[in-house]
């Protein structure tokens, strides 16, 4: 009888496949293995897969075998910035699907798990769609991770606390720059659709006349004559003046300020990576105002994966989102969700992750809230600042002899 039931249950085990997808983050390493870590203690699942370069891995069946890796080696690959197995991004077609479920059938793989943004909610939201559509008998979770921050549902996402530390510490140094020779200095900070990881800039700020001095995001129209008037009025006061603007800035009617026009498979448009948008931001401070000094740098990719400066709660949080998905995945609850962080109410920091469906998540993005942006629309509020610091940790004190 105690046979039979062990039977049964090492039967009832089914494998499961992971991967990861979009843009990496210092953290997307963490939500990977506390994934692996929760599936390695549960008895629902056996083999756990890797798919390398996410949906692209699984249709050419390229898999790494997570079991097999050495607890300290995983350690090391949580610390690791960057998507350890590999990213993509690509929409899956039905056909797509079909195929998908052939190569996990195959697997015996009854679990997937995917870890990324909007985009990569929507693929987890496709494919669970034509899973159940074709009798395929696999449970889908979407593990969030975006450094935009633009996640819904979601307090904050896995990926911009770290991203948003980096977004300060870059800034602080910047304005230590700029302090010493002067000038106008504009810095491009990532951010399609919502100014969260630019609003990140003012976090750095320990003196009165710190930079950045103007902070403009995606939430509000961007007009150039206002925004050569913003810079001659802080120049005309400070002699100096360092600007945050996010990629995603639009005019009044929507259009980007400069877009290089590709458009990835789920439509995103190309934003400024090439540093054209600092360029042109720069020229027209310079024929403006004729100021001699103006410079101007794009941080691109460098938000992502740079090492070392992960903050604490980040890492924390991204490695239970990872653990939380399996371990809903396998209560048999729910078949399909996207896992989400909710701060706690209260004065101190907490939080706790939970089920929301797919649809609510996928690809539509969240925007940063009105109350965190100034009536001016050039800066962010002490509303915002208090919700970020907690995500972003302490930052160094510096000291100024002038």
């Amino acid at each position: 009888m105690k046979a039979e039931k062990r039977m049964k249950a090492k039967s009832a085990k089914r494998n499961m496949v992971i991967a990861q997808s979009g843009g990496p983050s210092m953290v997307i390493n963490q939500s990977l293995v506390g994934a692996v870590m929760a599936a390695r203690g549960s008895e629902s699942i056996g083999r756990i897969y890797g798919a390398v370069h996410g949906i692209d891995g699984i249709l050419s069946e390229q898999f790494v075998d997570l079991r097999k890796i050495p607890a300290k080696h995983l350690e090391a690959v949580a610390a690791t910035p960057s998507s350890a197995l590999g990213s993509v991004r690509r929409k899956p077609t039905e056909e797509d699907c079909l195929k998908i479920f052939e190569v996990l059938r195959k697997r015996d793989i009854g679990y997937f798990f995917y870890i990324g943004g909007n985009d990569t909610a929507e693929t987890v939201h496709i494919v669970d769609t034509v899973a159940k559509r074709s009798g395929a008998d696999l449970r889908c979770f979407h593990i969030p991770k975006t450094i935009d921050n633009d996640l819904r549902q979601n307090d904050h996402t896995p990926g911009f606390g770290s991203a948003a530390r980096f977004v300060a510490l870059a800034f602080m140094g910047d304005n230590l720059d700029n302090l010493a020779l002067g000038g106008v200095k504009i810095n491009i900070v990532m951010g399609r659709h919502a100014g969260f990881l630019t609003a990140a800039s003012a976090l750095g700020r320990r003196h009165p006349d710190d930079g950045p001095h103007l902070i403009y995001l995606p939430e509000r129209p961007f007009d150039m004559a206002r925004f050569a008037a913003d810079v001659k009025g802080v120049m005309d006061k400070l002699g100096r003046c360092v600007v945050a603007v996010s990629e995603g800035i639009c005019d009044a009617a929507g259009a980007p300020i400069l877009s290089g026009g590709e458009k990835d498979s789920h439509g995103n448009v190309q934003l400024s990576g090439t540093g054209a948008l600092g360029d042109l931001l720069a020229r027209e401070i310079k024929a403006r105002l004729g100021i001699k000094r103006v410079r101007a740098d794009t941080f691109g990719y460098l938000q992502r994966s740079f090492p070392t400066v992960a903050s604490e709660a980040d890492s924390l949080e991204a490695l239970g989102a990872g653990m939380a998905a399996v371990q809903n995945a396998t209560s048999g609850k729910v078949r399909s969700a996207s896992i989400a962080i909710v701060r706690r109410p209260g004065r101190k920091y907490a939080v706790e992750f939970t089920c929301v469906p797919l649809r609510s998540v996928a690809k539509n993005t969240r925007h940063v809230p009105s109350s965190f942006i100034n009536k001016a629309g050039n800066d962010v509020t002490r509303a915002f600042l208090d919700y970020a610091a907690p995500l972003v940790g302490d930052l160094p004190r510096m000291g100024r002899l002038i």
